[in-house]
């Protein structure tokens, strides 16, 4: 009788864990889609409007736009998601707003490993809990339109504009594809 008892309880215990997984599972896939959703959103925003800048100003004026318009859209959608919203990387334009800390570090590489067997930035992303909060990145790849302030070298009037709003810059000299940084999100649970 106890042996039927104890096995009885081994199977609820079993198959309440099993639920509280697959639970778990589906919260993950919700979360993961709800940061995917804001990656896509912080792009969509900031991308036309580079592009709008490129073309009415040239790498100048696109470098206004990324220093001010950027962190204004992560603080916008941060605001608006309750979702930490922001850029990093490992070679970084601004290390005050884009250095990462020691988890999206350790990401950053796997990015890098990742791409060096093949992978393609864009289909690059990351998700895990870390300390009670859901943290997700999504690789950025190096972009054409990318390459005007990113690349090795720049123009003089580009190189005397990221001087001036990036004394510290150490985003430079990536090629097409290469993976630039990435966006980072964070949600408490």
């Amino acid at each position: 009788m106890k042996s039927k008892f104890i096995m009885m309880v081994i199977c609820l215990l079993s198959f309440s864990l099993s639920a509280l997984v697959q639970a778990g599972n589906k919260d993950m896939k919700a979360l993961k889609k709800e940061a995917v959703s804001i990656v896509k959103k912080f792009g969509g925003t900031l991308k036309p409007q580079l592009k709008k800048a490129l073309k009415s100003g040239g790498p100048v004026k696109a470098i206004d736009v990324c220093s001010k318009t950027a962190p204004e859209i992560a603080q916008k959608l941060s605001s608006e998601t309750g979702w930490t919203v922001k850029r990093v990387s490992l070679k970084p334009r601004n290390s005050k707003t884009a250095g990462p800390d020691a988890w999206e570090r350790k990401v950053l590489r796997q990015f890098d490993e990742r791409q060096t067997k093949g992978e393609l930035a864009k289909k690059m992303a990351y998700a895990e809990i870390v300390d009670g909060r859901f943290r997700f990145m999504k690789a950025q790849g190096v972009e054409q339109v990318c390459m005007n302030c990113h690349a090795g070298k720049v123009a003089p009037a580009t190189e005397k504009a990221l001087k001036h709003h990036y004394p510290d810059d150490k985003a430079r000299g990536y090629s097409l594809g290469q993976i630039r940084g990435a966006f980072s999100l964070s949600k408490d649970l």
